[in-house]
């Protein structure tokens, strides 16, 4: 989809505060949006029924960008280094469904974009990475409370111990693409 020169993007990474806080760092990149896609249960899930695993929705992050400053390769290499893309429906202490390694492509040329990152990025992993690549299906926007999380709360144990290091991180490999 494309708003003027915008595209838009939507990944997952385990928690969607994780990946909303790394990504809302990029140049480039603007509206990123907190939410669900990829589920088989009908309707717009509840944050309580995507924890429960059953909904099969993983948590992720829509949001747009400018090609001309940022491209969707270099996103992608980003969001693949800064969480483990190797471990299946689980990041660190989250685990379930919900918080597998998904990118949900927008079109064709994302999809074979998404496949050579993955291909790429691999060299930097010892185990497989099982980064799901699928069509975009169905995204809901997650509730307000948990739209912006880092930003809004980052004395929280959750964001020093979990997201810090991840920012850590972006800073020290890609201080090119961090917006000033």
């Amino acid at each position: 989809m494309k708003k003027n020169n915008l595209q838009q993007a939507t990944v997952g990474g385990g928690c969607f505060w994780c990946t909303e806080a790394v990504v809302q760092r990029l140049k480039g990149v603007t509206n990123v949006v907190s939410g669900y896609a990829g589920g088989t249960v009908p309707g717009h899930p509840t944050y309580r029924e995507i924890c429960s695993g059953l909904t099969g929705h993983a948590e992720v992050i829509q949001f747009d960008y400018d090609p001309t400053v940022i491209t969707y390769a270099e996103i992608l290499t980003v969001f693949m280094t800064t969480h483990d893309p190797t471990t299946l429906n689980r990041q660190g202490a989250d685990r379930g469904t919900q918080y597998r390694s998904v990118i949900f492509y927008h079109n064709e040329e994302q999809k074979e974009q998404a496949e050579q990152v993955i291909k790429a990025v691999q060299e930097y992993y010892e185990d497989p990475i099982v980064t799901e690549v699928s069509e975009l299906p169905t995204f809901y926007e997650a509730t307000q409370e948990h739209q912006d999380y880092y930003n809004e709360n980052r004395l929280q144990g959750y964001c020093r111990v979990v997201i810090d290091p991840k920012i850590a991180k972006l800073k020290k490999y890609y201080e090119h693409l961090i917006a000033s």
